[in-house]
């Protein structure tokens, strides 16, 4: 049985121990700096509060992470220096020089390092992966209403770096260039930004991101040759739209369309099996098959990383 604990016990600290606490993972208990509220949610919930940090981690054999980006490093690098396998909610840390040493320490230590990317795990997204070939161009809305709890960092850091992510594990190119615009309005850092990131190969990615909306939106639109993907990360739902050249067997109520040189093309639908799963939990399944195989996790330290450099960039020239 692995040993695991919680660090962090704010509105997604305590989904992850609800979902710890019924997992294949044995949960030792949770750390927070509020201990008025964690000694309340320990009696509420029966679970154990370790009211000093090395004393939890003394005791468990992985990390689950969902403090404030800021103390993600310092916690990050205890644990692992103890030898302890992190999964860490993103964003990896507060900026890539902190996420290279955390990756670095990692290495050196033979630890397995996942980030909490969650919309990795989207049933959606996971539906729809294997039509996503060859993108050409990508659009991306991510908005929300405000919410105070996110604004210790950007929205670039808080919303956009999940599209960030997404748009780097589908596009098998490097970053060429990257212009990006943004405003604050109610916070210090920025609220709005939109980001236009061009790759090597010719993809291009348009990424919008607002945390003072007045409706929530989460979307990707991928166009490739011969397919358009549409993907509602937020009311998990895709459609796959897919065009060929027409062929005698196709009916009448084929849905034919003619392009500039007169070719008939055929538009038809796919609609692969959605599986409906519990996205939090799939994440942390998956970290602890990582650990139990020591194989590198599905949603790297690299790819934090990765994610990170390319919201630095668009940052700078906010």
């Amino acid at each position: 049985m692995i040993k695991v604990g919680v660090i962090g016990a704010g509105h997604l600290g305590k989904i992850h121990l609800n979902i710890l606490n019924s997992s294949q993972f044995e949960l030792v208990g949770f750390h927070d700096t509020d201990i008025q509220n964690s000694q309340k949610l320990s009696i509420e919930k029966s679970y154990v509060f370790y009211e000093q940090l090395d004393d939890l981690i003394n005791n468990i054999d992985a990390a689950v992470i969902v403090s404030p980006t800021t103390s993600h490093f310092d916690i990050a690098k205890k644990c692992i220096q103890k030898g302890k396998h992190v999964f860490i909610e993103k964003p990896l840390t507060s900026n890539s020089s902190e996420a290279k040493i955390i990756k670095s320490l990692a290495d050196q230590n033979d630890i397995i390092g996942q980030v909490g990317f969650v919309e990795r795990y989207n049933q959606a997204f996971l539906a729809c992966k294997n039509y996503i070939l060859d993108p050409r161009f990508i659009e991306c809305h991510r908005l929300a209403d405000f919410n105070p709890r996110g604004t210790d960092v950007s929205v670039i850091m808080d919303l956009m770096i999940h599209d960030i992510d997404i748009v780097l594990s589908i596009v098998n190119s490097k970053v060429k260039s990257i212009n990006a615009s943004g405003v604050s309005i109610i916070s210090s850092t920025p609220d709005i930004a939109n980001a236009r990131i061009e790759f090597d190969n010719g993809c291009i990615a348009n990424l919008t991101s607002s945390r003072i909306s007045m409706k929530k939106m989460r979307k990707a639109r991928i166009f490739q040759k011969d397919a358009y993907i549409s993907i509602d990360f937020l009311e998990k739902d895709f459609q796959v739209v897919k065009i060929r050249d027409k062929d005698v067997d196709d009916n009448e109520n084929s849905l034919v369309v003619k392009n500039n040189v007169g070719e008939e093309k055929v538009i038809f639908f796919e609609k692969p099996l959605m599986n409906n799963i519990n996205s939090i939990e799939q994440e942390l399944n998956d970290f602890y098959i990582s650990i139990l195989n020591k194989t590198q996790s599905k949603v790297s330290l690299n790819d934090g990383l990765k994610a990170l450099e390319v919201a630095e960039e668009i940052m700078s020239q906010l």
